[in-house]
């Protein structure tokens, strides 16, 4: 296993029978599977519980965005979902939602609610409490004079709110690393292997350049998802993440 940092392959599609192909396939060499909006809008929890249910983690980004109260109820259903595939799959409770998002935006107060109902909602039910990272700056947006600035301001915010990390690029990540030290925790999408090609993502970086820079989870989809053989392609990713 590779001890420096953790692939999380994205099932950025849109169905359910797609998103099981996918996570049947892949099992046997990635250990986390990341359920956003489109398939979370498709499916509901289902996703989540048939991940759950092979062992396997889920990384939940919804990006909760909204007033304090909102959010923290938001988190709390989440929470409660890991009672509900401990239960059905009757597996260890390191399994389901290991980790989720909320957007920095929303500003100090919603950030310290989701952690808050985050540990309470755990405790009360005994299940996991997933870590809460921050959306700083999507991967997909151009880099700017004063991103870095942007960046480092968010993930700031994102660690007085008690937040356990943040979601940033890798360009930014080093600077985060040597900001706020080794325990804090850092996502990085914008991911493509040697030679792919970028698509709509403006900053991105390879996966060794990324675990160079101090990213302890790299999420990469549509290298993977998209390849003829997705095993393979998560596999040559892997390999990359340890040269």
């Amino acid at each position: 296993m590779n001890k420096k940092g953790q692939l999380i392959v994205a099932l950025d599609v849109p169905s359910f029978e797609e998103a099981r192909k996918l996570i049947d396939t892949l099992s046997p060499v990635v250990d986390i599977f990341k359920v956003g909006s489109q398939l979370f809008t498709a499916c509901g929890p289902i996703a989540v519980r048939y991940i759950a249910g092979l062992g396997k983690k889920v990384f939940l980004d919804l990006k909760y965005h909204d007033i304090p109260n909102t959010v923290a109820s938001a988190v709390v259903a989440a929470v409660a979902l890991n009672q509900d595939v401990f239960t059905a799959a009757n597996r260890d409770k390191q399994n389901g939602i290991f980790m989720l998002t909320v957007h920095t935006l929303g500003g100090k107060e919603m950030l310290s609610f989701a952690q808050e109902a985050a540990k309470k909602t755990a405790a009360q039910l005994g299940v996991l409490k997933p870590m809460i990272v921050g959306i700083t700056v999507l991967t997909s947006d151009a880099k700017t004079e004063n991103i870095t600035e942007t960046v480092l301001s968010r993930a700031r915010l994102a660690k007085d709110a008690g937040l356990d990390g943040v979601v940033a690029s890798s360009q930014e990540a080093a600077l985060i690393r040597k900001e706020f030290g080794k325990d804090f925790i850092i996502v990085t999408p914008g991911i493509r292997p040697k030679g792919a090609d970028v698509g709509d993502q403006k900053r991105v970086t390879t996966p060794a350049d990324a675990i160079d820079n101090g990213s302890n989870f790299l999420v990469v989809g549509r290298p993977i998802v998209a390849a003829a053989d997705p095993a393979k392609a998560a596999k040559e990713i892997l390999k990359e993440m340890v040269c």
